[in-house]
């Protein structure tokens, strides 16, 4: 069976947000597909790298579009390129960080779904292309993740 999902034209829902110095959106939501999966994409300029961290109820996919992207998955590193894929199993502490110099694209398909709805209360919304990130509260931001399962193991990694 196939199913058809709004097309991926701009719409308030996938209109671009702040994230921890990055932009991302959110281009299929769970309630799309009864929270099976949905997918997001990130923009983060160079050096950018989130805490090491664990989702304990999603399994995670990364595919990189633009730049380079080191990504970290247990005591493993990843150095992927544009249409390479990395999978972050769910518990297991992950990360990445942006290695080119003119930032990374990035597609993650989380699976199950929602935890696009803890990036979204966190994020700010992106006022016009050419802003800057606003400064962020990564301690608030921490606490709300423990409704979403989410823990921090560690510092952002670095090569």
């Amino acid at each position: 069976m196939i199913k058809e999902f709004p097309s991926f034209e701009a719409t308030p829902e996938r209109e671009p947000f702040w994230f921890l110095g990055g932009q991302a959106r959110i281009l299929l939501p769970g309630s799309a597909t009864g929270n099976a999966v949905s997918l997001m994409e990130f923009s983060d300029p160079s050096g950018h790298a989130p805490p090491l961290h664990a989702h304990e109820n999603e399994e995670e996919l990364w595919f990189v579009l633009d730049g380079e992207v080191s990504f970290f998955v247990g005591n493993e590193r990843h150095d992927l390129t544009p249409g390479q894929v990395a999978h972050g199993p769910r518990g297991v502490p992950h990360s990445y960080l942006v290695r080119s110099a003119e930032g990374a694209r990035i597609a993650v398909v989380f699976s199950p779904a929602r935890i696009e709805e803890w990036f979204r209360a966190n994020g700010t919304p992106v006022a016009e292309a050419g802003d800057l990130p606003p400064a962020f509260d990564l301690a608030a931001v921490v606490a709300s993740a423990e409704a979403f399962r989410l823990r921090v193991t560690g510092p952002p990694p670095a090569l």
